[in-house]
């Protein structure tokens, strides 16, 4: 069964508000809504692939980021390492980099079954 590591940012500006993104349509999980991030690749550590990540992806360059959380979950075909990194200092103003819709939420109203359900876990920790 292939493994995949994600590096996954939780990008909070100082309203308490997250950015998030929509998955697009030919990719697995196809139209939940997701935070910013994408697959470490051989040689890269979480961080770095998250910093390269939102830098594609959003288009801000990452100051600082925190580890938050690393969860597995396992899907029919794939087990994903997800390492959730909490992101409030950046250069930039986010945007869907890729074309992707996207949007601010308040922190307190992220909805867990608009998110894959990897994401429960950590969306619980964050309107807990």
């Amino acid at each position: 069964m292939k493994h995949l590591q994600i590096a996954v940012g939780i990008i909070r500006n100082s309203q308490q508000e997250i950015f998030i993104t929509r998955r697009a349509a030919d990719s697995h999980m196809a139209g939940f809504w997701e935070f910013p991030g994408g697959k470490v690749e051989q040689g890269e550590t979480p961080e770095i692939a998250l910093k390269r990540e939102l830098l594609e992806e959003t288009g801000i360059v990452v100051r600082g980021a925190v580890l938050l959380k690393v969860l597995e979950h396992t899907f029919t075909d794939r087990i994903v390492t997800l390492s959730f990194y909490m992101v409030e200092a950046w250069d930039g103003e986010p945007f869907g980099r890729e074309g992707q819709p996207m949007r601010w939420v308040k922190q307190s109203e992220l909805l867990a079954e608009e998110f894959p359900p990897a994401n429960t876990a950590i969306i619980e920790l964050l309107t807990a």
